[in-house]
């Protein structure tokens, strides 16, 4: 009997909590009144730029939101709202061997994205965040770069999407 009530009492305070705004199951904290969310398309501005890099990475943290919350995405206004730009894409050889060649290059993607919580000022950041990848120096950047720009971009996608909303 004491364990029942005590689990009727542990789910009414998850849902209490839940309801409040303060927490959800998904581990996301949004403000009760954050409601849509407007993400900015994230122009190139890196020395080298790859052509896709920009819409992937916007439209990637757009479906992250729209996926991962309730939030409802505006063009303009929301509640939330991300903007910023693509700051540095390079590359450069790693692990120098005996002969003087590099057995891996280094693929570097850099961002810079100003968050905005108009519910909720103490979460505004203006942060810049860069992730990279290795691959085989002897295959040419333009046989791996798809790949791995969506697996950087998926950590770009990751460490904003944390740092905004995830309240751990």
């Amino acid at each position: 009997m004491k364990r029942i009530k005590n689990i009727f009492l542990f789910a009414i305070v998850c849902l209490t909590l839940q309801n409040c705004g303060i927490y959800s199951f998904t581990g996301i904290a949004l403000h009760s009144d954050d409601k849509t969310i407007t993400i900015k398309y994230f122009p190139n501005r890196a020395e080298l730029v790859n052509a896709n890099l920009s819409q992937v990475f916007t439209e990637g943290l757009k479906d992250r939101f729209v996926s991962q919350t309730n939030l409802e995405f505006v063009n303009i206004n929301g509640d939330l709202q991300f903007e910023g730009e693509i700051v540095g894409y390079n590359t450069k050889p790693l692990s120098i061997t005996q002969n003087e060649q590099a057995e891996y290059n280094r693929l570097t993607i850099t961002i810079r994205v100003k968050y905005t919580s108009v519910n909720n000022a103490k979460f505004n950041f203006d942060n810049t965040f860069s992730r990279y990848a290795d691959y085989d120096s002897n295959k040419m950047l333009t046989d791996v770069e798809d790949e791995l720009v969506n697996q950087i971009v998926e950590e770009l996608i990751d460490d904003v999407f944390s740092k905004s909303v995830v309240n751990w």
